[in-house]
């Protein structure tokens, strides 16, 4: 007689074993055609499923978030039978839903293409008109080993043999059609709706490994509702308009080739805007009391061994082996160990703490080459890194100093909002228990102390300490990891860092790891999409051209673009002899904020006409006038306070 306890801490009482939808059918009938599954003590369960004891009861209708995967993990199922109905032969393996929608990849002769995606779209919809019921049943292993190569799945069967000794086998069918799964699923494919769309075909190797055969993967996206396809599918148009390879072609910024994988080559434009970025944030640490340093880039694999790095990070290092020395050394992937090594030299006080000690370190991490994405992506880049050695009771003060300027910076960036994660403890670790304690409770200290909202992201921390990790929001709504600070009392023991107190003893720092822009390269392809490559002028590579309509007027715009490089504006000159409304296409293509166009009128009265990017009228200034205000627009917000 299981007890059934539901949200709102009302109970039902059954005579004997109840189903979801038995539940769900006693409680109302609109709960009845809701319900799509039911979470059992917190496990999402098959409508169908039994409740056999007492248990705590939740249903998921279409209105809840969990419902989105669940509705994407049956669409790749129903994508899957599509594609086995039209296209006889062909080999399902694994079809995960995924953050925004699902993908399924098939082994065939012939990979996918995105002509085929129409037809596969049009197979699904009548399937999901059918609206079949999802079955669930349990195999032995044996019997679903026998069932999938009979069919010729060599890689299902695969799948099956790999599975713990204990795992209970389960298939879904829908109609005549069944799949390898785990569950749960929602009653029906009329369940997944029709607010789907196929995105994209790409190549995968069988379980992520080069060594294995080429797959052939499509990409999907499903919604609850119309309404979310529409507005995801636009945020996508947004982000392909503002892709940041697109853009950087278009305004000559950087490229990327095969004879340096994971690295970048920066045009003088790109760095331009590189050199902006970083001149800015020098500018904020040196205001906020932090001492620059340089390290080295190789490092003898023994400092790694020392602080824990080797263990953790080997596999992504790049090695370079001395032969005449007998020695290993590592390009480095992070700068905290080499911090510690400044740190030590010499006897600190505690008069001297808290340092704060900053460098724009390059690093360098392997990556698989499939994992990199232009610039967001790379091999080798540059960090906004510092290390603060402090006291454990100066840690919330310099967490709400370090929070007040992360703030101010991405406001001047053009970022209004982010949101916080507090990422705790992992699995592997270094460092006690109580050490673990002591690292987390000052971090939530800090927290409180500096008003910070946060969520928490369970496990994540790293090896070394608790972490808070700040994202950015961007203009079409996407999330950006960037900044951090993590709370360290591990490094600074393994590396035997330590300074004197006030009663002439001993003992060790605490080391808050952080960040504000991480790295250099991801966040310049992050400023890149959220401007469109419309950058504020004082991040503008080009922050003005000056465009002649005739050859007489070469003189006067010569000195104009004087003017104006001697007043601090990024300027080019062109005299050349194509039309004036062809050259301002042309500046306009490559996001140029403001043209300053001269003629024969202009050059006699010693005046401009200047044209904004995106505007089609023109505003006449004195050549003093415009001096001023581009040289006022130009200048960094931190500047300007």
């Amino acid at each position: 007689m299981p007890v059934i306890t539901l949200p709102d801490g009302s109970q039902r009482q059954f005579d004997g074993a109840v189903t979801g939808t038995q539940l769900a059918e006693a409680i109302g009938p609109g709960l009845k055609r809701a319900a799509l599954v039911m979470e059992v003590n917190g496990q999402p369960m098959d409508m169908s499923r039994e409740i056999t004891e007492d248990a705590a009861v939740k249903f998921v209708t279409r209105k809840d978030e969990a419902a989105l995967e669940l509705i994407r993990h049956d669409a790749a199922h129903v994508m899957a039978e599509a594609v086995q109905a039209l296209f006889p032969g062909t080999q399902v393996t694994i079809g995960p839903a995924i953050e925004n929608g699902f993908y399924y990849d098939f082994a065939r002769n012939e990979p996918f293409k995105p002509e085929d995606l129409p037809a596969i779209e049009a197979k699904m919809r009548e399937l999901i008109a059918a609206n079949a019921a999802f079955e669930r049943d349990v195999w032995s292993r044996e019997q679903a080993i026998g069932y999938f190569e009979a069919k010729g799945e060599r890689y299902k069967a695969e799948l099956i043999r790999d599975l713990p000794a204990d795992q209970t086998i389960t298939v879904y069918r829908q109609g005549d059609w069944l799949d390898l799964c785990r569950g749960p699923h929602l009653r029906s494919t009329g369940d997944v709706g029709t607010a789907f769309k196929l995105t994209k075909v790409a190549g995968a190797y069988w379980r992520g490994n080069a060594k294995n055969q080429m797959l052939s993967r499509i990409y999907g996206t499903a919604w609850r509702d119309q309404k979310e396809l529409d507005a995801y599918l636009h945020q996508i148009e947004e982000a392909e308009r503002r892709d940041h390879r697109k853009i950087g072609r278009e305004m000559d910024l950087f490229h990327i080739q095969e004879e340096a994988v994971g690295s970048i080559f920066w045009h003088a434009k790109g760095w331009k805007l590189y050199r902006a970025v970083e001149a800015y944030i020098r500018r904020r640490l040196e205001a906020n009391g932090y001492e620059e340093v340089r390290t080295p880039q190789l490092v003898d694999r023994k400092l790694w061994e020392l602080s824990g790095h080797w263990d953790k990070y080997r596999k992504n290092m790049f090695i370079a082996e001395v032969v005449e020395e007998e020695s290993t050394l590592a390009l480095k992937p992070m700068n905290c160990p080499c911090h510690v090594q400044i740190f030590k030299q010499g006897l600190r006080s505690y008069r001297q703490l808290p340092i704060r000690m900053a460098e724009f370190g390059s690093c360098h991490r392997y990556e698989p080459s499939g994992a990199l994405h232009g610039i967001m992506r790379v091999r080798a880049f540059t960090q906004d890194d510092a290390h603060i050695f402090c006291t454990e009771d100066q840690i919330a003060d310099e967490t709400v100093r370090f929070v007040e300027l992360l703030e101010s910076v991405y406001q001047d960036f053009g970022f209004e909002s982010f949101s916080v994660k507090f990422s705790d403890r992992p699995d592997v670790r270094a460092g006690s228990d109580e050490v673990w304690d002591r690292a987390e409770a000052a971090l939530k200290e800090a927290c409180e102390k500096a008003g910070v909202a946060y969520t928490l992201n369970p496990g994540e921390g790293a090896f070394y300490g608790p972490k808070l990790e700040f994202v950015l929001r961007d203009a079409i709504g996407r999330d950006w990891q960037c900044g951090t600070i993590q709370v360290d009392f591990v490094l600074p023991e393994r590396l035997d860092a330590e300074y004197v107190t006030s009663e002439s003893g001993r003992a060790r720092p605490v080391m808050l790891h952080r960040a504000i822009i991480g790295s250099f390269e991801r966040f310049l392809g992050i400023l890149i999409e959220q401007y469109a490559g419309r950058f504020p002028l004082w991040l503008a590579p080009t922050q003005v051209v000056v465009a002649t309509i005739v050859s007489d007027a070469d003189a006067y715009a010569a000195e104009v673009a004087a003017a104006l490089t001697k007043a601090g504006v990024s300027v080019e000159l062109d005299t050349t002899n194509q039309k004036i409304q062809a050259k301002i296409r042309e500046h306009s293509l490559h996001h140029v904020p403001n043209i300053l166009v001269v003629g024969r009128k202009e050059a006699e009265e010693r005046k401009v006409a200047l044209r904004r990017l995106g505007g089609a009228a023109q505003e006449v200034l004195t050549l003093d006038e415009a001096v001023t205000m581009l040289q006022g627009e130009a200048t960094p917000p931190d500047l300007k306070r």
